[in-house]
């Protein structure tokens, strides 16, 4: 069928004049200091000597892809809020659904990779540096990128072999297969299969693995010392808070059938905006190291100035 669509529609969160200005403060607001909090950890992990364990290495992918997955969806919104029109060309709506679900896989890859070398660390200490050395690590980094850009270059190609001949409206504030199934003129029993066994079975999955490696640790921590038991938890809390607030939301999304509920645009907000925000925070406010290293930066850099 042809597809005679070449704009959406947005309807965003609220149509609402007076709601769409709070839309625009909250989200700028939120937005502004994701992009922050992100690169200044990666400019922090980046200059700071202390900071060369693969823990932070893997770090620093997780900050450049929550700066990267946030800015598929953020600014959009955010300039959405304040147009009267709220509209997407198709190419445009390809290339938000591509860079989200890209950078998005990429999130969830590293997330494994560093539950791998929490795993490493506590579970084989001894074999720790052979294990997690640096070809390594550079490696594990490779295989995610590639993984990413195939998990999303096949959402691509079943967006792509949608047909769309009208309505053109999609409620919600950016574009994924969701939404866009409901739009499409054919039946699409068989390709939401196909997102829930690609997407779907990916989120959960990971989120198995995820909790399963966890679990090994925390099973593995009976043997160590106080000390060692408490700076293990500290970081492998940090861990698995950033996997439940990223996945919960991501499952409910992407392992069931094409319906529309009242909560969607809001569990939405909360993985694509909101845990980009917070893995800043979480990592930052629990772990002793990146904090002294972000302090040193930060005054070294109010010295530099002063001078």
């Amino acid at each position: 069928m042809k597809n005679n669509v070449t704009e959406f529609i947005l309807l965003g969160l609220t149509q609402d004049p007076g709601k769409q200005k709070i839309v625009f403060a909250v989200f700028f607001i939120f937005y502004t200091a994701t992009m922050l909090g992100n690169l200044f950890i990666i400019l922090t992990i980046k200059t700071s000597p202390t900071l060369g364990a693969p823990m932070y290495f893997f770090l620093t992918y997780l900050s450049f892809a929550d700066f990267c997955f946030s800015s598929t969806t953020a600014p959009k919104l955010i300039v959405d809020s304040l147009s009267k029109k709220q509209m997407i060309s198709f190419d445009g709506c390809m290339t938000q659904l591509f860079g989200m679900h890209f950078f998005g896989c990429m999130e969830v890859l590293v997330l494994i990779l560093m539950a791998y070398d929490r795993y490493a660390a506590i579970c084989k200490p001894l074999h720790y540096t052979v294990i997690m050395n640096q070809k390594t690590c550079g490696i594990l980094v490779k295989v995610a990128w590639v993984g990413s850009f195939l998990h999303s270059i096949t959402q691509i190609f079943l967006a792509l072999s949608l047909p769309f001949c009208g309505p053109n409206v999609i409620d919600h504030y950016f574009c994924d297969l969701q939404p866009l199934l409901r739009l499409a003129c054919t039946d699409t029993y068989v390709i939401n299969l196909l997102v829930v066994s690609n997407s779907g079975i990916i989120c959960m999955m990971s989120f198995a693995i995820l909790l399963t490696s966890y679990a090994f640790i925390l099973y593995s921590l009976r043997n160590h010392s106080a000390e060692g038991k408490r700076k293990a938890l500290s970081t492998c809390t940090s861990h698995i808070i950033v996997v439940i607030i990223f996945f919960v939301p991501c499952i409910f999304i992407y392992t069931r059938p094409p319906v529309i509920f009242p909560v969607d645009k809001l569990v939405s907000v909360f993985y694509t905006i909101g845990t980009p925000l917070l893995n800043p925070l979480i990592y930052t406010l629990r772990n002793a190291e990146v904090k002294q290293a972000m302090g040193k930066l930060w005054s070294d850099t109010a010295s530099s100035h002063g001078k």
